[in-house]
């Protein structure tokens, strides 16, 4: 494959790939097949690029407008991570909130831990909120 300049990378997603098998690939797998054909000085670029886009992300977990009250929950699903929290702060285990909510793995489990961590004073207050209400 040949070298791509990363910042020429979108036009050529965009026309690259638009006949025959290859305009059925989504854009993360177009990029996948991009990389190797990069040097190690655009892939450092394009590292640093993500890093400062994703910020504050938090994997597994995402906040819809008009769902749940746009309060952060274990992406797909309407569990809230305030609910996961306040129920492990009860005295439930890992195991028994996983039995509670059958379509969660400790994967989801161990993202709202982490988003709880990095975002704790917004959690308690959803906590609070609830209590009151």
């Amino acid at each position: 494959m040949k070298s791509v300049n990363v910042s020429g990378i979108i036009q050529p997603l965009q026309t690259e790939y638009c006949d025959g098998a290859r305009s059925q690939m989504t854009i993360l797998e177009q990029v996948r097949e991009l990389i190797p054909g990069l040097l190690p000085g655009e892939k450092a670029q394009a590292l640093q690029w993500l890093a400062k886009d994703i910020g504050n992300a938090s994997p597994g977990i995402e906040s819809t407008p008009g769902v749940c009250g746009g309060d952060p929950c274990i992406v797909r699903t309407r569990i809230p991570v305030w609910l996961l929290v306040e129920a492990k702060q009860a005295g439930s285990s890992e195991s028994d909130i996983l039995r509670a909510y059958p379509t969660l793995c400790a994967e989801d489990l161990t993202n709202a831990w982490a988003y709880y961590r990095a975002h704790k004073v917004e959690i308690e207050r959803q906590i609070a909120e609830n209590e009151m209400a």
